[in-house]
């Protein structure tokens, strides 16, 4: 079982966004929580979510970079959901959990700006992997395996053609992540 967090707060104007999550739509195997869709009052229900993630043996995060992070329901979805005592740290016998210990995330971002203007020498002067860095570090923290992130760069930019390759692509990978079942 695959779940995709999926976080957009502009999900009508999304046209890359919603072309990634339209190819996967149908795999068998993928449960997606649109979280802008299920908590627009912005109050998480943090045990549904747990026993979805439970669930699961991968976990995508999809979202666009919004300045030079998660969209703010993301954000809080990772302080609700990935809460002490679940995620991390000991329970209340006081024994170690990691309720998320061995699955996998697959980190779905997508940028405005071309691949060139994330680097060194670019306008952002990071790369989109730095600016991944506290969500890697927060699947660590929590026994996850990370996989490599999966980068849409240049959504303004991206022709009909290039968008269609793009969720092709998408949907590849989430299908060899499910072992090839289609």
């Amino acid at each position: 079982m695959l779940t995709l967090i999926y976080a957009h707060p502009y999900p009508l104007h999304s046209r890359v966004n919603r072309a990634l999550r339209q190819a996967v739509d149908d795999l068998q195997g993928v449960r997606t929580r649109d979280l802008y869709t299920l908590y627009p009052d912005f109050h998480i229900d943090a045990a549904a979510e747990q026993a979805a993630l439970a669930e699961s043996q991968i976990i995508v995060l999809q979202h666009p970079m919004r300045w030079y992070h998660t969209p703010a329901l993301l954000s809080l979805w990772f302080e609700k959901v990935l809460a002490y005592g679940w995620a991390y740290g000991h329970d209340a016998a006081g024994q170690r959990v990691q309720a998320l210990q061995g699955k996998r995330l697959l980190w779905t971002v997508t940028t405005g700006g071309a691949q060139a203007a994330y680097g060194r020498d670019g306008y952002n002067q990071h790369t989109v992997h730095e600016m991944g860095a506290p969500i890697r570090q927060t699947a660590l923290y929590c026994g996850m395996e990370w996989l490599e992130p999966h980068i849409v760069y240049g959504t303004g930019q991206l022709d009909t053609v290039t968008l269609a390759e793009a969720a092709r692509s998408y949907r590849n990978r989430l299908v060899e992540l499910l072992g090839g079942e289609a």
